[in-house]
C-alpha cells in the first residue's frame, strides 16, 4: 500500500462518513464563494442543432439535453458511421472518446488489462472529496473480492425465493392502480414497484423506502459528473442523510446478527459476513459508495425499463398486439425493452497504456465511453434498430449490462421484475395508454423517464 494510501485509510477508520461529508461540504461552499460560483448552473437548456449542421469534430454527445431534445439517436447514428471512435476535445467534462460501434464496445469493456473503471465510471468528476469509492469503478483483484461478498443475492437459488415476493407485490400495486383516468406510471408503478426491491434487497424498513429512492436520484444526478439537474448543496445534504441512515442501518442489522451462524440473504447481511468487507462500515467512504452503488443499479435499469417498455408499446402498436395474441414472448420482449430503452447510457473507461482502437491511436491516461445507448442501435448488428421488435432474434445480445468483469451484477435480477410486470399486466388490463408526451431526466448517463401520463382500460368482464 502506497503512503498516501495508508494515510487515507487510517484516516477513514476513525472518522465518520457524515463527518467527511460536512468537511466536504464545507470545502466545496468555500470554493463555491472564492471562485464566485455560488448558485450558478454548468448547463442551461437550448436547443440543439441538428447533426448534419454539426462538423464531425463539434460533435459534443455528452450534453445532457441530448435525449430530452430527441437527438440523440442521430447524432449516434453519424458517429458509427463517420467516426466509430470519435474524439470530442474540449466537452464541459474535459476531453474524451467516444465508442460507439457494438464491437468496439464490448472490445473495451472486455480488456480490463488495457482499460481501467477505477476511479469512476461516469464522464466527469464528483465535487472534491466526493469521489467515494465503489466496486464497480476498481479493477480486480480488488473488484473481484467485493463483488463477490454480494453476488449470492443474485444467486439463481435466492431469486427462485424471491420470485414469489416479487409477484405478490407487484399484484399489490397493479391491483391499487386507476382505471379509464389518467396518472403517472413512473411514480405510481415504476418506483413504487423499485422501491420495495430495493428495501427488500437492504432489508431495509419498506417505509422508509423513498429514501433509498432519493439517494439514488440525488447519487445519478450530479452536474459536475453528468450534467444532472441537482446543486451540491442539495447533494451532500442527500449524501449526508444517507451516510447516517445506512451506518445506522448497519450497525442495527450487526447488533441483530451478532452469534448467528446462518446471515441472511440480503445485501447487508451477506457484506457482514465476508471477510472481505466485514469491516466496510470503517472505510467509511468506501461504505457509502458500495451501498449507493447496489441502490442505484437496483434503481435506474429496472424503474426506466418498466416506464420505457410502456412508453414503447404505445409507439409501436403493433408489437402490443403481438404481444396481447401471445403472451410467451414476454421473456424474449423484456431483454428487447432493455436493448431499445438502455437505462444508463454509458460505461467511462481510462486506458491504463498506449493502444489502438478500431484504427485510432489511443493515449495512456485518456479517457474512453462506451456508449451502450449506441451499440444497442448499431445498424451492423440489430436489423431496424430504432425499432422495438418483441420477437427479435437477437435482443439479448444487447449491451445494457456490460461485458467482461463489470457486467451488471443484478442483471438477471431486472429481467425477473419486468417479465413478473408483464405477466400480471397482460391478464387485468386491455391496453395501456399513454396520454401525454413523456418527460425525461437531465442526464448523459442515466436515460430516464420522469413523467409518464397514461390511462388504463381494464379487461372486459367475461
Amino acid at each position: 500500500m502506497k503512503i498516501p494510501d495508508a494515510i487515507t485509510t487510517k484516516t477513514q477508520a476513525v472518522i465518520s462518513a457524515d463527518r467527511m461529508i460536512q468537511g466536504a461540504h464545507l470545502y466545496d461552499w468555500l470554493r463555491r464563494q472564492v471562485t464566485r460560483t455560488n448558485g450558478k448552473k454548468m448547463f442551461t437548456e437550448a436547443p440543439l442543432p441538428p447533426v448534419e449542421d454539426l462538423d464531425l469534430l463539434d460533435i459534443d454527445v455528452s450534453n445532457p439535453f441530448l435525449y430530452r431534445q430527441g437527438l440523440w439517436e442521430s447524432y449516434f447514428a453519424r458517429l458509427r458511421k463517420e467516426a466509430p471512435v470519435h474524439y470530442q476535445a474540449s466537452s464541459p467534462f474535459g476531453p474524451f472518446w467516444s465508442v460507439t460501434r457494438h464491437a468496439d464496445i464490448i472490445a473495451v469493456d472486455k480488456n480490463h488489462e488495457v482499460f481501467s473503471a477505477e476511479p469512476i465510471i461516469v464522464i466527469g468528476a464528483p465535487p472534491r472529496f466526493m469521489d467515494i469509492a465503489m466496486f464497480i469503478a476498481m479493477d480486480p483483484p480488488k473488484h473481484d473480492r467485493q463483488r463477490q461478498a454480494v453476488q449470492g443475492v443474485v444467486a439463481p437459488k435466492n431469486l427462485r425465493e424471491m420470485e414469489g415476493l416479487i409477484r405478490e407485490r407487484t399484484r399489490e400495486v397493479l391491483d391499487s392502480l386507476p382505471v379509464d383516468e389518467p396518472f403517472d406510471w413512473v411514480k405510481t408503478v415504476s418506483i413504487d414497484l423499485t422501491s420495495r426491491m430495493l428495501a427488500t434487497l437492504l432489508d431495509f424498513p419498506l417505509e422508509q423506502r423513498h429514501k433509498l429512492v432519493q439517494w439514488s436520484d440525488l447519487g445519478a444526478s450530479m452536474e459536475q459528473a453528468n450534467g444532472g439537474p441537482s446543486d451540491n448543496d442539495e447533494v451532500f445534504r442527500g449524501m449526508l442523510d444517507a451516510a447516517r441512515s445506512l451506518s445506522a442501518h448497519w450497525r442495527d442489522k450487526a447488533a441483530r446478527g451478532a452469534g448467528d451462524d446462518t446471515p441472511g440473504f440480503d445485501l447487508i447481511s451477506m457484506l457482514q459476513a465476508n471477510e472481505d468487507t466485514r469491516d466496510l462500515i470503517n472505510r467509511p467512504m468506501e461504505f457509502l459508495g458500495n451501498l449507493l452503488l447496489l441502490i442505484i443499479g437496483g434503481n435506474d435499469t429496472t424503474r426506466n425499463s418498466m416506464s420505457g417498455g410502456v412508453l414503447a408499446l404505445n409507439r409501436f402498436p403493433d408489437q402490443f398486439d403481438k404481444l396481447k395474441a401471445n403472451p410467451d414472448l414476454i421473456p424474449n420482449m423484456v431483454s428487447e425493452i432493455i436493448r431499445w430503452q438502455t437505462p444508463l447510457a454509458y460505461m467511462r473507461r481510462i486506458a491504463k497504456k498506449d493502444t489502438i482502437l478500431n484504427g485510432q491511436f489511443i493515449r495512456k491516461g485518456d479517457k474512453l465511453v462506451m456508449w451502450y445507448a449506441s451499440g444497442n442501435r448499431d445498424e451492423t448488428v440489430f436489423d431496424r434498430a430504432d425499432e422495438l421488435i418483441i420477437d427479435r432474434s437477437n435482443a439479448r445480445n444487447h449491451v445494457s449490462f456490460g461485458f467482461g468483469v463489470h457486467r451488471c451484477m443484478g442483471n438477471r435480477l431486472a429481467e425477473l421484475q419486468l417479465r413478473i410486470l408483464w405477466e400480471e399486466l397482460l391478464p387485468r388490463f386491455e391496453n395501456i395508454e399513454v396520454v401525454g408526451e413523456p418527460e425525461y431526466v437531465q442526464s448523459n448517463f442515466v436515460r430516464g423517464i420522469s413523467k409518464l401520463m397514461v390511462r388504463l382500460t381494464p379487461k372486459p368482464a367475461e
